[in-house]
């Protein structure tokens, strides 16, 4: 795949920046659970987590493809984009959507790092991936909005001071249709949190800085909505549409890091009077990898292509999504298979990486509904749910 020189220089300057951050660093945060901030704050001011953000407004001003290739090689340098990711991907509704004068009061300070919008509110214990029947509901109050309910798996919010907030205005059963009646809210944290916002964290297998959130009268001002009251659904959809293609753009990030970190191993690793990369048994999963995270990283381009032309790359970004989880996880297991006891060991990073790598098969959409959607939407199939 021939890239422009703009691209390669990109893949150069994330290179070099991740060579500050080591294996041992990340094995440091995962043992305490602690929040990268440091790689964050260098991520803020190479001025990728601006990568999307317009020039006007302090921003780098770069095609989804690009901000692809930035996430794509944090992983491959055995980084973890996940501390970062959700500043990307989120823009996309406040930069489609969001008035002027939201445009202006909160994008330079996330260009500059004196804001940081991690926080996106979507997902509800008795929701799920099924967004429509969300339940947290936000009442308009004069020149307020009042909001309750309750928001889980909301990553990074501990460490954010601006979310993104999915909430009904509508009740579902007064709704024009069911995609209607859903409202975004660009919420600044820093002045709800203990003021009817609690925000609870969540232990989970790999260090993802995930919590639930808890809104009680929570108040916020009317300004801010983002774009026209119970239109919200359909402004997420382009937004999840971006967060897709760059999960699938870190998973081939992580497919790499795999493969390479295997073949490494195999080469070196001695056992019977030969490398075990010799064999057969050990080289042919390793190629076959290789060969599916080409595959996946073809589409992963596809879909950031379609996305900055403009087009609706609903099927391209799921399929993207699917196919490079799928290599990556591929990969992992691959990998730990070649390392063997080894691969369980904290040092050579292989487990770490392997249990950050699970969370992209189900996360932020699992591979069921993914076939689904394409069931449905691309092949005509009868609606399954």
């Amino acid at each position: 795949m021939t890239e422009s020189t703009d691209i390669t220089e990109i893949r150069r300057a994330v290179q070099a920046l991740c060579e500050d951050f080591p294996g041992s660093y990340w094995q440091e945060k995962d043992r305490d659970r602690a929040y990268p901030g440091e790689f964050v704050d260098a991520l803020t001011r190479s001025g990728f987590l601006a990568a999307l953000i317009p020039e006007v407004f302090g921003g780098s001003g770069l095609t989804l493809d690009a901000a692809a290739v930035i996430m794509e090689e944090i992983q491959a340098a055995g980084c973890n984009g996940a501390s970062a990711h959700a500043q990307m991907y989120i823009m996309n509704t406040l930069l489609k959507y969001g008035s002027d004068a939201q445009k202006r009061e909160y994008l330079p300070g996330i260009a500059n790092g004196t804001m940081r919008l991690q926080a996106f509110g979507v997902s509800e214990p008795t929701s799920g991936t099924d967004t429509l029947s969300l339940r947290t509901f936000a009442v308009r109050d004069g020149d307020s909005y009042v909001i309750n309910g309750q928001k889980i798996w909301t990553s990074r919010a501990e460490h954010s001071d601006l979310m993104l907030l999915l909430a009904r205005t509508t009740a579902k059963e007064d709704a024009a249709s069911k995609t209607e009646g859903l409202s975004i809210f660009l919420v600044d944290m820093r002045k709800v949190v203990g003021n009817g916002m609690t925000i609870k964290p969540i232990r989970t297998m790999m260090n993802h800085s995930t919590t639930e959130v808890f809104f009680d009268d929570m108040r916020i001002p009317a300004s801010a909505l983002i774009g026209e009251e119970g239109k919200g659904f359909r402004y997420i959809l382009s937004g999840m549409n971006a967060e897709r293609i760059l999960i699938a753009a870190e998973c081939i990030g992580d497919a790499k890091w795999f493969i390479n970190k295997a073949t490494d191993y195999a080469k070196d690793r001695q056992v019977f009077g030969r490398a075990i990369g010799q064999n057969q048994g050990v080289q042919f999963p390793i190629a076959r990898c290789y060969a599916q995270m080409c595959a996946a990283e073809l589409m992963v381009h596809h879909a950031a292509k379609t996305y900055d032309a403009g087009g609706n790359p609903g099927a391209e970004a799921n399929m993207a999504k699917m196919l490079a989880s799928e290599a990556s996880w591929a990969a992992a297991d691959m990998c730990v298979q070649t390392f063997g006891g080894f691969g369980f060991a904290e040092e050579y990073d292989v487990e770490r990486k392997f249990r950050e790598a699970r969370l992209y098969t189900v996360a932020p959409i699992s591979t069921n509904l993914i076939l689904s959607y394409l069931a449905e939407h691309v092949l005509g199939l009868p609606r399954s749910y």
